[in-house]
Parts: C-alpha cells; sequence; structure tokens
C-alpha cells in the first residue's frame, strides 16, 4: 500500500485591527453655505473584525467639535465671533475593499494596499454643557489601506455623517438660514471629516491542516 502525504503552507491571517486615528472635520447646515468652512480637529478609535479579505465591520468613536458663526452672518465674521459645539459619534460601518486586502506570499491576488468604500449607522451626542441631545445618523464614505510593515496598517478615510436632525447649532436664529429644513433627509445636517489611521493587527485565525492519506 502506496501512502502519500499532501502539505501546504498558508499565509498567516489576523481577525482583529485595533487602531486611532486623528485629523479634521467640518459641518454643514443652516450655519455655513459650503464644505471645508471652519475645520475643526477631529479624533478618536476604532476596532475592526475582518469576515476576509474583502468585508470587514468596523466600530468607531470619535470626537469632532463644530465651529460656525454667530448670527447676524457678516458681523459675527468680521468680529470673528463664532460659536462652537462638542460633538461626539459612535458608528458601526460594513467595510468592502475593492482589492483582495492583506499580506500574502502564495496568492497574486492579495494585495497590501486597497481602496474602500463604507456605509453604516451612527449615534452623535451633540451640544454644551448641561444642553446635550442625541441624534442618529448614517455614516458613509470611502478611504485607502496600506498595510505597510507585519501588523501595522495605514488607513486614510473621507466620512460623511447625515444627521436624521436639522438642529446640530443649537441656536434659534439658524432655524432655516439656507433654506435646508424639511422632511427630506438631505435637508439635515451634515459632518464630514478626513482622518488618518493607524492600527496593528492581531487575533491569528487558525487554519485547518487538510491532508489527504492514501
Amino acid at each position: 500500500m502506496l501512502t502519500a502525504i499532501t502539505s501546504f503552507a498558508q499565509d498567516k491571517e489576523y481577525r482583529f485591527d485595533v487602531g486611532i486615528l486623528g485629523g479634521g472635520g467640518y459641518y454643514v447646515g443652516d450655519a455655513t453655505g459650503h464644505i471645508f468652512q471652519n475645520i475643526q480637529p477631529a479624533a478618536g478609535a476604532f476596532f475592526r473584525y475582518k469576515f476576509n479579505s474583502r468585508w470587514a465591520l468596523q466600530l468607531k468613536s470619535q470626537w469632532q467639535p463644530i465651529k460656525f458663526p454667530e448670527p447676524q452672518d457678516e458681523l459675527a465674521i468680521r468680529n470673528n465671533n463664532y460659536i462652537k459645539r462638542h460633538l461626539v459619534t459612535v458608528d458601526a460601518v460594513g467595510e468592502f475593499n475593492f482589492f483582495r486586502y492583506g499580506s500574502s506570499v502564495y496568492d497574486g491576488r492579495v494585495k497590501p494596499v486597497s481602496p474602500y468604500m463604507f456605509i453604516g449607522f451612527g449615534m452623535g451626542l451633540y451640544g454644551v454643557g448641561y444642553n446635550m441631545r442625541v441624534a442618529p445618523y448614517i455614516p458613509l464614505g470611502f478611504g485607502l489601506k496600506w498595510l505597510f510593515a507585519p501588523h501595522c496598517q495605514l488607513f486614510l478615510a473621507w466620512q460623511h455623517n447625515i444627521y436624521f436632525t436639522d438642529n446640530l447649532e443649537q441656536t434659534e436664529e439658524y432655524g432655516n438660514t439656507y433654506g435646508l429644513n424639511g422632511t427630506n433627509i438631505i435637508r439635515n445636517d451634515l459632518t464630514s471629516t478626513f482622518t488618518l489611521g493607524f492600527a496593528v493587527q492581531f487575533g491569528l485565525k487558525k487554519h485547518k491542516c487538510h491532508c489527504n492519506d492514501d
């Protein structure tokens, strides 16, 4: 009887990422008419569970204040009078990598760099002092992933949060300055962030050994 044992090598795969991010953000609503106005710092942390090289689930918490001129627009801008509101968000998004993302010696289809897109659901806590409110939002956006060293990754992301509210300013005079009020979600307030993130991989995935005995 002839016995043949077939063995093969496999790449290391990791289930989880944990990381931090930082960058800037802005708000678009009744107090501002254009994007990239009154940019404020943004920072946060995230956890990612990877289903495979294409799909992942990310949980993220982020701090992003918003800034806008006081009522009486032009006078406030001339006098540099602005209002700030604190904004803390928590969201869960599904991610799709355009390429098979990861590190592989044996599979040429797997790339260490990949653009990706994401969409999900989140909750935001906004306001100042004791006058804090909660509002849901839809997070969506796109970015770029780079596995530049074993266990170490960089992420660029541009995220947009479409809120189910038109009152992030919490200022009565900004009830409908630019005609953005209404039941249509596109007319509600929106915030965006552009961030650079750093993450480390852990949680080595165990592979089954497939051997054929004849």
